[in-house]
């Protein structure tokens, strides 16, 4: 199976219509573009259409569709017809004839996987999307997907989309390996855990930063907020303190030094915020540091 194209580092487009503006939009895709990234990941769900719509004018306005490889996703329902209707409406938002990667963003109980997988497959054939994958599986979700689309000749799970940071590690146990022995490239969100590995936060939920990701997903504080996660922060602060390296540096280092995480993606409200990313992937950490910042978990 042919892999697609991903490259170290990609940009999540989450944050477009939802957080900030198509002008702030274009100048982050502009720093990206311009910093050697060139995959671009977005979903229908991601402000309910505007991340694609701004993605698309951006791309027909620079007119560099061909240079960029385009990751979207179908939210839940993947029966024939809708997939179908998702796939046309996004590529009508994108204003592209394709997108180089079509996701599953989530396991949905609803569909029975074989129809998933069918309307999936239906989506490469007919030339709208040149591979297919899931995001947020768990290992025995992908297993099966992988044994189906064995089984019934359907196009193969090329790639996946788990969330992946120092607090948030389920990955490593099982679907890690597992894309590793089937060749399904692995492309890694929030690698900041949300932001919360920012250092910006405190344990009182009533003090979130205005504008903040928290405060506009008050529901990623359950997952984030508890007591042993703000003690990493702590320990990556005194690392950061020690060795000069700002936290947010320190935390998307590590998982870049992740050998089985072929592509990190990095969401951004503005272009400073990306260059994180941009220089953790052109200037690796140490190994004796990401040690260091392995320990940090405990």
């Amino acid at each position: 199976m042919t892999r697609p194209p991903l490259g170290r580092s990609g940009l999540g487009c989450v944050t477009f219509g939802r957080e900030i503006t198509q002008r702030e939009s274009f100048a982050i895709l502009d720093h990206a573009i311009a910093g050697g990234v060139h995959l671009f990941d977005t979903a229908e769900a991601y402000g309910d259409g505007a991340s694609e719509r701004i993605l698309g004018d951006w791309l027909a306005r620079n007119d560099c569709r061909c240079s960029v490889t385009l990751v979207t996703k179908v939210t839940t329902r993947f029966t024939h017809s809708h997939v179908r209707e998702a796939i046309d409406a996004s590529l009508t938002r994108l204003r592209s004839a394709c997108v180089d990667i079509y996701l599953m963003h989530q396991y949905d109980a609803a569909t029975p996987l074989e129809e998933a997988l069918e309307a999936m497959t239906a989506v490469v054939e007919s030339g709208r999307a040149r591979f297919i994958g899931c995001s947020n599986f768990t290992a025995a979700q992908l297993r099966r997907a992988i044994e189906i689309s064995v089984q019934r000749g359907l196009a193969p799970i090329a790639a996946i989309q788990p969330v992946y940071n120092l607090i948030a590690r389920d990955i490593e146990s099982e679907v890690l390996p597992l894309c590793k022995q089937e060749n399904i490239a692995v492309m890694s969100y929030s690698p900041l855990a949300a932001g919360f590995l920012s250092g910006k936060y405190t344990p009182d939920r009533n003090a979130l930063p205005a504008g903040s990701r928290f405060a506009i997903k008050p529901a990623h504080a359950g997952i984030y907020f508890h007591a042993e996660n703000f003690r990493i922060v702590e320990r990556l602060r005194a690392l950061s303190g020690r060795s000069g390296i700002p936290i947010t540096r320190l935390a998307m280092a590590w998982v870049m030094a992740n050998p089985d995480i072929e592509c990190v993606l990095a969401g951004a409200r503005n272009s400073s915020q990306l260059d994180n990313a941009l220089d953790a992937a052109s200037n690796p950490l140490p190994a004796e540091l990401i040690q260091e910042i392995q320990a940090c978990i405990g």
